[in-house]
């Protein structure tokens, strides 16, 4: 079946794929956005526990869906791969590094005898929550920005920058899409905890803050809209391979690719959407059209980013480095090969579907926290 698929279809096929991962991510999120209100809407130790039993459950599955998207960027598009991650290693670290501070939270928060105490554990977790969100987003950004990289002969990776991608935080278009990203993942973290939670003073206090971190959001969101829609873009030509910056790159695609604009405005009306459920109405349910929205959103994103002859990783050093869908991937039979076994993808989506609602059949409470010794 797949083996009949020419090149440039594969191709295609494992961007919508890695897309999809990287979106699924992006939502699952919510687990860094929850911790992050730990220290702020924790008004006890008991609220405190609760709220990190809440997303404890969770944490491994973003966490595996990071990995899962580096893993699929690494087989289907290795060259950028090797690009950003060899190229741009201390953005990566750092990202890493908030994450392995997340697991060892959880691990030793509440063990005992624990020197460092439950407080330091616990921003740790807010630095995952916002350090490594914010340098999620900002690496994210250089996929419109561009990165300081040249690739020789032998594609050897040259990064033009001492900062080696940590100085994409410096943008402001990358500081915004990071900011974004941090206000959002608190915004589905409170729409998350307060269906999850038994506990009616601190969902109520959740609906507020998933409402206020909205809004909080939304400038930054504007800016990042309002930028894409008029900045020059990167474009490249499909019968010579050149790149050129083509002015409203980016607005372009979306008039040429109207299913990208379709998607782009129902993700973010089923965001407000949620929102608004969860604030103006008894519902507690708002997470459901928050997370398909974020979904949808990013999946727009990425389209934006890789369709429509446009380099998903661009290179401001040299725009004859620029990485698209194309020079960038495997080989005809390793995408072959990967597309069977990605056959398997709705059988294990199918199987986290049922662990997640058996997890989450119940509302949890203070009383069944206290009574797990093994809880977090």
């Amino acid at each position: 079946m797949f083996g009949k698929l020419d090149l440039s279809t594969l191709q295609q096929l494992w961007w919508i794929i890695t897309s999809v991962v990287g979106s699924l991510f992006v939502m699952l999120t919510f687990v860094q956005g929850g911790q992050t209100l730990v220290l702020t809407l924790g008004g006890d130790p008991e609220e405190k526990n609760l709220i990190v039993n809440s997303l404890g459950r969770k944490w491994e599955l973003t966490f595996t869906t990071l990995v899962l998207f580096g893993g699929a960027l690494y087989a289907a598009f290795p060259l950028f791969y090797a690009s950003s991650f060899g190229g741009a290693y201390w953005v990566w670290i750092s990202i890493l590094l908030t994450f392995v501070i997340q697991a060892v939270s959880y691990e030793f928060r509440r063990k005992p005898n624990n020197f460092l105490g439950e407080r330091t554990y616990e921003i740790f977790l807010l630095i995952n929550g916002t350090v490594g969100i914010l340098l999620i987003g900002a690496a994210v950004g250089t996929f419109f920005t561009g990165s300081n990289f040249v690739l020789n002969d032998y594609n050897l990776v040259r990064w033009t920058h001492p900062l080696r991608g940590l100085e994409a935080a410096f943008s402001l278009f990358n500081l915004s899409f990071g900011l974004f990203l941090v206000f959002l993942a608190r915004t589905l973290g409170a729409l998350y905890l307060a269906n999850n939670l038994g506990h009616e003073t601190l969902v109520a206090r959740l609906k507020k803050s998933s409402f206020s971190n909205f809004l909080a959001a939304l400038p930054f969101l504007l800016y990042v809209l309002i930028r894409l829609l008029t900045m020059d873009g990167f474009a490249f030509n499909p019968g010579t391979g050149a790149v050129t910056l083509e002015a409203h790159k980016y607005l372009n695609n979306l008039l040429q690719m109207p299913l990208v604009l379709v998607l782009l405005l129902a993700g973010l009306l089923l965001v407000v959407a949620g929102v608004a459920l969860n604030r103006f109405t008894p519902s507690v349910r708002g997470i459901w059209p928050a997370g398909l929205g974020t979904v949808l959103t990013c999946l727009a994103i990425f389209s934006l980013a890789g369709f429509n002859n446009t380099p998903f990783y661009p290179s401001r050093a040299d725009l004859a480095s620029s990485l698209t869908i194309y020079n960038a991937s495997s080989s005809h039979y390793t995408l072959t090969m990967m597309s069977y076994v990605a056959l398997a993808v709705p059988l294990v989506l199918a199987y986290v579907s049922w662990v997640w609602k058996q997890m989450d059949g119940s509302k949890l409470t203070v009383e069944e926290v206290t009574a797990d010794k093994k809880s977090y």
